[in-house]
């Protein structure tokens, strides 16, 4: 195992053309193809499931005994509920996320045949001029939200017309300013972040030519937001598996902001108490700033695969993240820091030799829960100044 050099700028261009393609759940064909196209000029092979969701793999000596490493191309968004008699328009949101933090935005609407529309998420009470200090006691709710699209709509035939239905797409604008500083500031961080740096560490082994020990399939899913993750892409061939996501900054949290963060448990329980263990120890090792920390209203895409029944060891990797699901921050050591982790993730030997079979005996079950140690770090314990 080697500590190989990351490409920050290809992270940050990257990211940066991930949050120009609109992808709230239910419309990330377009992300997909760009993910596809990063992959093909890294020369790493990929297939598709049927809506869309990536398996890509680094092959490894060990054809029989894989793990991954999974984060989400899709967004947040809305979908027009209903056309209103003014001819504004009824929303609902696409996956969960607060009312208050979808004010104000500036949006598109996708209507059918490739029509597109401007316009902005207002509250129902919108103006002071009208409603004094009614703007601020109306509830932050979905309900008293409505979209007005900037066209000369003034009834809800007018919107008929121009083709408008229930069920149209919106995206919302992500607004990114990458600071010089390194803060990164945007809409939809999440997960994007995590695909850039997971694409950065993929590009970062395959250019420092790495002979790893086993298959590393990258997933790239669709559909996480809206809870089905990762319950669609493994095929019984994986026992490890690592979800990058986002790290929540906040009050009686314990995210690293400008590191990695290894979430020990979220809302669907503890994560895998080796695995976890182990990416703790190769921060250790190679000085990767960390933390640990556990989430309480929080599910990943390690969550929907376990709950659609596949019995592997599961862990979560976390950027930092200011404001989950609103106007989002990041800041770019973080997201590296992130890459670094992966990029020697690769490279570790498979945890335990039982974990190549779905079943298996006593005797090679592990004995006792014992703080992650692996000798093949001690020849690499001062590598970690070789990391880019």
């Amino acid at each position: 195992m080697k500590p190989v050099p990351i490409d920050t700028d290809y992270i940050r261009e990257t990211l940066l053309a991930l949050l120009a393609i609109p992808s709230p759940t239910g419309m990330t064909d377009d992300v997909v193809q760009y993910c596809c196209q990063q992959l093909e000029a890294l020369g790493i092979d990929y297939e598709l499931t049927r809506r869309g969701a990536i398996r890509a793999t680094l092959p490894g000596r060990d054809h029989a005994h894989d793990r991954a490493i999974v984060a989400h191309v899709d967004t947040l968004g809305a979908m027009v509920k209903n056309l209103k008699p003014c001819g504004r328009l009824e929303v609902v949101p696409i996956g969960t996320w607060p009312a208050r933090s979808a004010e104000g935005a500036r949006v598109t609407l996708f209507a059918d045949h490739g029509r597109r529309f401007r316009g902005t998420l207002l509250p129902l009470k919108a103006s002071g001029h009208v409603y004094n200090e009614g703007v601020d006691e109306q509830p932050a709710n979905w309900q008293n939200l409505e979209l007005r699209l900037d066209e000369d709509i003034a009834s809800r035939e007018d919107a008929s017309k121009l083709g408008l239905q229930p069920g149209d797409f919106i995206a919302v604008d992500p607004q990114p300013e990458l600071l010089d500083n390194g803060f990164w500031v945007s809409r939809f961080l999440d997960d994007k972040a995590g695909v850039a740096a997971l694409l950065g560490a993929a590009k970062a082994v395959v250019e420092s030519d790495v002979e790893l020990p086993m298959d590393c399939h990258l997933l790239f899913t669709v559909s996480e937001e809206t809870g089905v993750g990762a319950s669609h892409i493994l095929h019984g061939d994986v026992a490890e598996l690592i979800a990058v996501d986002n790290g929540t900054i906040a009050p009686d949290q314990n995210t690293s902001e400008y590191g990695v963060t290894i979430a020990m448990q979220d809302s669907s329980g503890p994560f895998d108490y080796y695995l976890s263990r182990r990416l703790s120890g190769i921060c250790d090792t190679f000085e990767i700033d960390h933390s640990r920390d556990v989430f309480r209203f929080y599910r990943s895409d390690a969550a929907a695969a376990l709950e659609a029944g596949n019995d592997i060891r599961t862990a979560l990797v976390c950027f930092a993240l200011d404001s989950s699901h609103g106007y989002e921050r990041t800041h770019r050591d973080s997201v590296v820091a992130v890459a670094r982790l992966l990029s020697l993730h690769m490279q570790t030997e498979a945890l335990f030799e039982r974990d190549r079979d779905v079943i298996g005996p006593l005797e090679d079950f592990p004995e006792e829960q014992v703080e992650w140690e692996d000798s093949e770090l001690e020849d690499v314990a001062t590598a970690s100044a070789e990391v880019a």
